[in-house]
């Protein structure tokens, strides 16, 4: 292996090149129109453009990486994680192109991949499992029909999804309908599939996770436990390592249960097996993830090991550099540094960063997708950075994170930085009784977090940048803009947008919470709507974003679904 394309953006594509030169082999970068500038780019070691702008004509388009391959001449390709890391054709595409997939076999990934087949497998050795459909569900009635059976809160989720995507969360019978939908055109947007499958969800459940490699030798180690139970909107925010306050006998459980699904899979590579642990201490199997999880890291920081050279040794056949499960040394926390504004309900707010300055210090470790002068694109996933800080118990790992948190600085875009400073100083998260679930920041917290100010962008018209590509390799061009009054604007990846003014009378407006796509009206122009009512939803960063009505009225749509528009454009008006 001498040539790795790395099949993805941002700080997991920085993370992967850095292994690459560790481990001595070269890095190949692919980037979408908006990531032209981006710091996975300018560190690997060659970069080549996908020409598009969308995931799907981007990260997500398998002619085009395995075009780019061929071309660079790479003989391996790493997938990351999202996009196509858990896509068995892809796999199976990079195996027929003659290239080492950095990955579990194809057939693994579809085994596990689908979530019932791998509760089936969970059942089949002995795994705990809550009651679940068995096999995907086909319409919103089944979904009701298993709610009245087994009762309430149900987890309605993806078959072929992960990352929190495609999994809604009903409490009240009257919002399965809507629920199922969402799931299903989330997972549909997210995976390209949208089955999904319906199981009982525990009440505020912790989510733990063992992190587990096998090799092609037959070797499989459970390398560590995690405790991810920090989300909002089922997407994880805060992680640490070891899973704290759980007894020996359920940490046991997880190990072996997790080493059992994976050796009976035939697995290979880095993979994730995660469970929920109920707050009576039931715990329940919920899915394996057939890649690199987003936090790695604090495994890697407890248990001493770097899981991506570690893929990259499975790759080209060589056994696993340990040999059972180690002794964790120290603690570790993960922060997500994600572009959302956590004052208004973890909105995402893309934009370009003015000032990115990150701590340092004593057990403090970053990985990051972006510096200052970056753009965070509206169109992919709202992390940029990852602080991951560690100390030698969990005590001196808090005192840690909360310094580095005070140090760490944004300017330009929102960012989740307010809320993990809240965090840290929770009594439920730092202190003697853990108290963190899964559903915590819905239900419990409640303390304000101040609104991120915004700050217009400044251009700059003496000089026009842009970049050109000679063989794999990016060149910048400055020109004076003077020069080229008159002409069209050279770069082709300002993504257009509908710059609705809103009126002097805002009385009734709709305006949209986000910046991004407008995927659906759910009530037609002339409709009567209520205060609170869903009218419409939005999409940005991969994720919905519902848009209530502000009154009573009658909706007269503005803007027609399909468009992207910035926040507070003005989307319809309620007479």
């Amino acid at each position: 292996m001498k040539k790795v394309l790395i099949a993805n953006r941002g700080e997991i594509a920085v993370r992967i090149a850095r292994a690459c030169r560790d481990y001595g082999v070269a890095s190949i970068a692919v980037y979408a129109n908006s990531d032209i500038d981006a710091l996975h780019v300018r560190l690997a070691d060659e970069a080549y453009a996908l020409d598009g702008e969308r995931p799907a004509d981007s990260y997500l388009n398998i002619d085009k990486l395995l075009t780019i391959a061929r071309r660079a001449g790479a003989d391996a390709v790493h997938p990351g994680y999202g996009f196509l890391s858990e896509r068995s054709d892809f796999a199976r595409a990079v195996l027929a192109a003659g290239l080492i997939w950095i990955g579990p076999p194809p057939e693994t990934i579809d085994m596990l991949g689908d979530k019932v087949e791998a509760r089936k497998l969970a059942e089949q050795v002995g795994a705990p499992l809550v009651a679940g459909t068995p096999g995907p569900v086909q319409s919103a009635a089944e979904v009701l029909t298993f709610a009245e059976q087994h009762g309430l809160p149900i987890a309605i989720k993806a078959a072929f999804g992960g990352g929190g995507r495609g999994l809604k969360v009903a409490w009240r019978m009257d919002e399965v309908a809507e629920l199922y939908a969402s799931a299903v055109r989330e997972a549909e947007a997210a995976f390209g599939r949208g089955e999904c499958f319906v199981e009982q969800f525990l009440d505020r459940p912790r989510h733990i996770e063992a992190q587990v490699l096998a090799d092609t030798h037959g070797n499989v180690v459970v390398v560590g436990t995690r405790d991810c139970s920090l989300q909002r909107r089922n997407q994880k925010l805060v992680e640490e390592a070891p899973a704290p306050f759980i007894t020996d006998e359920q940490r046991q459980r997880i190990h072996q249960s997790a080493h059992d699904i994976c050796a009976k899979a035939g697995y290979v590579g880095a993979g994730t097996v995660e469970y929920l642990l109920s707050a009576d201490g039931t715990l329940s199997f919920l899915e394996v993830n057939t890649r690199l999880q987003v936090e790695h890291p604090v495994t890697e920081e407890t248990a001493g090991i770097d899981l991506v050279i570690e893929q990259l040794r499975i790759a080209e056949g060589l056994p696993l550099s340990l040999h059972e499960t180690p002794t964790a040394r120290g603690h570790s926390f993960e922060f997500r540094i994600n572009a959302e504004d956590a004052g208004k309900g973890f909105l995402p707010t893309p934009g370009k960063i003015s000032e990115f300055r990150a701590p340092n210090g004593p057990g403090v470790r970053l990985d990051s997708g972006v510096e200052t002068g970056s753009t965070v694109p509206g169109t992919f996933d709202s992390m940029m950075a990852k602080l991951i800080v560690t100390g030698a118990t969990r005590e001196q790992a808090i005192a840690r994170a909360r310094r580095a948190l005070a140090e760490f600085h944004i300017e330009g875009i929102a960012s989740v930085l307010p809320f993990h400073r809240a965090v840290m100083n929770h009594a439920d998260f730092t202190g003697e009784r853990f108290a963190v679930h899964t559903r915590w920041i819905e239900t419990d917290f409640t303390e304000q977090i101040t609104l991120a100010p915004r700050t217009l962008p400044v251009a700059d018209e003496a000089v026009l940048r842009t970049f050109i590509e000679i063989d794999g390799k990016r060149h910048e061009l400055g020109l004076p803009s003077a020069l080229l009054q008159g002409l069209a604007p050279l770069s082709s990846n300002v993504q257009a947008t509908s710059q609705a003014t809103a009126p002097a009378d805002t009385e009734g407006l709709v305006s949209a919470p986000i910046s991004g796509n407008l995927h659906a009206w759910l009530v037609e122009d002339g409709a009567q709507v209520k205060a609170g009512e869903v009218i419409a939803v939005m999409e940005a960063m991969k994720m919905e974003t519902q848009v209530t009505a502000p009154t009573d009225g009658i909706l007269r749509i503005r803007e027609q679904a399909g468009g992207y528009l910035d926040a507070g454009a003005a989307l319809a008006k309620l007479d």
